[in-house]
């Protein structure tokens, strides 16, 4: 199996097709059978669409013509020929060789691969260079994106832009259920792995090097979940006391779920909602793999009517829709993907949850908002406008040393602590 071909398969899902590169990379990856060989086709495809508009800005200036669109796989090998050139440690007669063998499907492009990538290696400097005034380019991201940024965060849009286009952390949750951090940390380095322990999250440590989950000591077992940090915060911030019911809304993958039920275990009743079938099944999985019980239903969140009959929460969790500009690090195809028109569609969804979400509270309950977002228009925003529309709604403060302390809840840029970029606003109802 030529590698480099299986990549260009891939990444052409993504760039010419519009598929998710998590959808594309799980329907192509289960193919190859060496870990090696998975690990680098997944850092290439991901290589890739981390930096696609500095390395679609160079191709455009070696091609003569712009590629058909049926030739979406041969747009994408030249990138990955250039993304090795230009990031990765391959020797270049060697990336060059092997990316022009994947070409044998279409023999006709076998001389442009070759001709493209070996032009790349000439003028290296002056291609970059002649991209350097294109900020599309220069900064890597769309130039709707850039400007939401910028407007968002005039100071900090520098910072924002770069810490999206770096790989982000891999950080654990220890399950406290299960055993203390401290001792889930000595078992790590009795086997050679190293973390850090970050202060303000009593279940979190911060991996120095990535690893497979199989790696893990533990893990089947449910000693311990992948999870960033912001997203951590959420079981704390929640503050759920024994004997209370809990209503998680658009609660897939499970990791906030599961937060929840390892801090708290003597819950009445935790239900978590979601409206994809298929993204619940693996709520019920991480459950099952942490030896925790919820109750799951696929149903809309924005439509309590149809099945939550007349029952109301102590505490809700709503992790709402969003535009993922918090983890576009980790989702980078959210670069190629998301359109600027999603973003006011996105903030009617949440405004319409978030009214649905408040009647099925408890008066004197607790309703958490949180996104994985760094635009205000889904956060301060929103929480801003729910407040003026609600008499019986009170902000409740958030006082802690991290996050940036907003007119309306609380803040994390991408990158803060090395954080994901998230969002989180603490609503309770008044008697």
């Amino acid at each position: 199996m030529n590698l480099r071909g299986c990549a260009a398969q891939i990444l052409a899902h993504v760039i010419s097709e519009g598929q998710s590169l998590t959808a594309a990379l799980d329907v192509h990856l289960p193919k190859i059978h060496n870990p090696q060989d998975k690990a680098f086709v997944q850092a290439v495809c991901y290589g890739v669409v981390r930096h696609y508009f500095a390395l679609d800005c160079m191709l455009k200036q070696l091609l003569s013509k712009p590629l058909k669109p049926k030739d979406g796989d041969i747009k994408a090998l030249l990138l990955i020929g250039l993304y090795q050139l230009q990031h990765m440690r391959v020797k270049p007669h060697a990336a060059v060789s092997e990316t022009v063998a994947a070409t044998k499907h279409k023999p006709w492009s076998k001389a442009l691969v070759n001709a493209v990538l070996r032009s790349y290696l000439r003028d290296a400097e002056k291609l970059q260079a002649a991209c350097q005034p294109d900020k599309e380019a220069a900064l890597n991201h769309p130039a709707w994106i850039i400007a939401l940024l910028e407007q968002n965060w005039p100071e900090q849009a520098e910072q924002l832009l770069a810490a999206n286009d770096q790989a982000a952390p891999m950080t654990l949750r220890v399950n406290l259920l299960k055993n203390s951090r401290a001792d889930y940390l000595a078992l790590l380095n009795q086997q050679g792995i190293t973390a850090q322990v970050i202060d303000f999250c009593p279940s979190a440590l911060l991996l120095d090097q990535a690893m497979g989950v199989d790696q893990l000591p533990g893990f089947a077992e449910g000693r311990v979940s992948i999870q960033d940090v912001a997203a951590q915060l959420a079981a704390e911030l929640l503050d759920v006391q024994p004997g209370q019911s809990v209503l998680d809304l658009c609660a897939a993958p499970g990791g906030k779920t599961a937060a929840i039920l390892e801090r708290q275990p003597a819950l009445t009743s935790l239900l978590a909602i979601d409206i994809d079938d298929t993204r619940l099944q693996r709520v019920t999985d991480t459950l099952r793999r942490l030896q925790l019980e919820a109750d799951t239903l696929a149903a809309d969140a924005s439509q309590p009517e149809t099945w939550a009959g007349n029952r109301q929460f102590d505490r809700i969790l709503l992790d709402a829709p969003c535009s993922g500009f918090g983890v576009i690090r980790r989702h980078p195809d959210i670069k190629l993907l998301r359109r600027e028109s999603d973003i006011t569609a996105l903030q009617a969804q949440q405004a319409k949850i978030l009214e649905a979400a408040w009647l099925l509270l408890k008066p004197g309950g607790i309703l958490l908002y949180a996104t994985c977002s760094v635009l205000k228009q889904e956060n301060e925003q929103q929480i801003a406008r729910f407040l003026d529309q609600h008499a019986d709604a009170k902000e409740l403060a958030i006082s802690t040393h991290w996050g940036l302390s907003r007119p309306r809840g609380k803040q994390i840029l991408t990158g803060n602590y090395r954080m994901d970029g998230f969002y989180y606003a603490k609503l309770g109802k008044s008697h």
